[in-house]
């Protein structure tokens, strides 16, 4: 869902193959569609043959379509005896055929919507009080906040939006009016996710709104990042690992640092600025995203140095000049995106922190994180675990997620992508 699929590792780039493949649809598929409800006669059926209060019903769960029903449509789900169950987002293109909005009797309409992104915008302001510590947090997070196929940061005065389904995008205008009045900010960025033209069989150009500027700069715990509203990942900037950077902060004083998948430099700004480092060392192979990073580091006049160089070369080559660090940080970009990558990306996983483990330093810390969904926490701990060099012993002390503004919706435990276990090395 919040996957961090970029370019950061030649281990990690996105495959384009697959989704070339495919045509994407019309263009007036793409058309924008409002929020409030068709006439109740208008509103296509869908039978569902295997119930279940999972967002996600995939095309075996489901009965003859609906001959009315066009791509994106709000459908009426029924069961197989004609008992109402809900209602959902169409989409015979996708696995994902109907996305389930309601098991409610009323449909979903502009009030719905309104509701829901009031709710998730009072919860980062009202309980989690983020806007004490940051102008820069997860707003909706998708089925998260029972939205699905949507997802928007605010990074300033920007709302940054990633749409993952063609539903999503049909209504991102009507969207953005609810959303830019509850936030209270008027500029906006809207990108397609990764995967949209090979799962959703849509494919479209980011934009913006008319008063948007290239870049925007935001605070988190008294640490700045300038933020590329054009060239960024994703939505543009990794909000859930806040709480993960701020933790390691409390572990770098006087410790060489070294960030080995670093992006624009968030965790190792943090052991810098925060942190009080002794010596701090950032690697990417993403050439924009270490220039950006350099920026970063001069915003904040913090000394360090950062490195354009693939993650596990650069670790073979400092195991060979025999370097050793306090610290090592890995945050690599996606390694599994579906299930037939699951044995090379966790194959990738254990190459990465075995590399990592041994240059560590007597009781030093190893932070391994992973954003694969479709990698279990066992599993991921165990391949930790095997990872540990002979002759050495570590600890998982502890293992943490995506920061509170990711909550984990209860019928989508997939919504829990991201793991990070801290790692002690004796």
């Amino acid at each position: 869902m919040n996957s961090r699929q970029t370019s950061r590792s030649r281990a990690g780039r996105p495959d384009r193959s697959a989704s070339a493949e495919k045509s994407p649809l019309a263009p007036e598929h793409l058309a924008q569609r409002p929020l409030e409800v068709p006439p109740a006669g208008e509103i296509p059926e869908i039978p569902v043959r295997s119930p279940t209060r999972h967002p996600f019903l995939y095309r075996k769960r489901l009965g003859t379509f609906d001959r009315r029903g066009r791509h994106g449509d709000l459908v009426r789900l029924v069961l197989q005896d004609g008992e109402p169950f809900g209602y959902g987002l169409f989409n015979p293109r996708s696995e994902i055929t109907v996305r389930l909005l309601t098991t409610q009797p009323d449909p979903p309409g502009e009030s719905w919507w309104r509701e829901r992104i009031a709710d998730a915008v009072a919860f980062r302001r009202d309980v989690l009080k983020l806007d004490e510590q940051t102008n820069a947090y997860r707003l909706v997070h998708a089925e998260g906040d029972g939205l699905p196929g949507v997802v928007v940061d605010r990074l300033g005065d920007v709302l940054s939006v990633e749409v993952f389904s063609l539903a999503g995008f049909q209504r991102v205008d009507a969207l953005l009016k609810l959303l830019t009045a509850a936030a209270g900010v008027e500029d906006y960025v809207v990108r397609c996710g990764p995967q949209t033209l090979d799962q959703e069989g849509f494919s479209a150009e980011p934009f913006g709104s008319s008063g948007l500027r290239p870049t925007s700069i935001i605070e988190e715990q008294g640490v700045r990042f300038r933020i590329d509203h054009q060239a960024g990942h994703k939505t543009g900037f990794f909000c859930d690992q806040r709480d993960n950077r701020r933790r390691l902060s409390e572990l770098t004083s006087g410790r060489t640092v070294l960030d080995a998948c670093c992006y624009t430099g968030g965790f190792a700004l943090y052991a810098a600025v925060r942190g009080e480092a002794a010596e701090v060392t950032g690697v990417d192979l993403d050439e924009s995203a270490i220039e950006t990073a350099k920026g970063n580091a001069n915003l904040n006049q913090a000394k360090m140095r950062f490195v354009h160089a693939d993650a596990f070369a650069y670790l073979r080559d400092m195991l060979r000049n025999e370097r050793r660090y306090g610290v090592i940080v890995l945050d690599p970009p996606k390694f599994i995106r579906n299930r037939e990558e699951h044995e090379t990306g966790r194959q990738k996983y254990f190459d990465l922190n075995r590399l990592a483990m041994q240059l560590v330093e007597p009781g030093g810390w190893l932070l391994t994180c992973t954003c694969s969904g479709l990698l279990p926490v066992r599993e991921f701990q165990q391949t930790v675990a095997a990872a540990v060099p002979p002759g050495r012993t570590a600890r998982i002390v502890d293992r943490t997620g995506a920061a509170a503004d990711h909550p984990i919706a209860a019928n989508c435990l997939e919504t829990e992508y991201l793991q990070a276990l801290w790692v002690r090395l004796d």
